[in-house]
């Protein structure tokens, strides 16, 4: 797993693409992490994590590009497949299929489908 282990709040509920998906009751969010060094591009493993916290098949979400270019996406956390050195932390925050979506430099993504970027907690 990059970077950070999940919290001990986190219960898993299952598992896409080799992946695990935890669910954070107090705060109503799914978690993943991408493993360093994995093949798979960011842009992949959020489709295949959001899919699955919705129940939907990829196809059925809209397209990734209506919300931000993936190759960019792609390219900000290309040191997931190990290909460059990891430079820095930070994250990005967008709207992806009526969720709230963070991706993490350390690996995590989180999915908060109660509440889309922009709107407060608790609206």
């Amino acid at each position: 797993m990059s970077g950070t282990a999940p919290r001990e709040n986190l219960r898993p509920i299952g598992t896409t693409s080799d992946r695990t998906v935890y669910y954070d009751e107090d705060r109503g969010t799914y978690h993943t992490w991408c493993e360093d060094g994995a093949y798979e591009p960011v842009s992949t493993a959020l489709l295949m994590t959001v899919s699955s916290v919705l129940g939907v098949e990829p196809d059925d979400l809209e397209a990734l590009s209506e919300c931000v270019e993936p190759d960019a996406l792609n390219a900000l956390f290309i040191h997931w497949r190990g290909d460059e050195p990891r430079v820095g932390d930070g994250s990005v925050s967008f709207t992806f299929s009526q969720c709230s979506v963070t991706v993490r430099s350390d690996g995590e993504i989180i999915i908060d489908p109660t509440r889309q970027q922009g709107t407060p907690a608790g609206d």
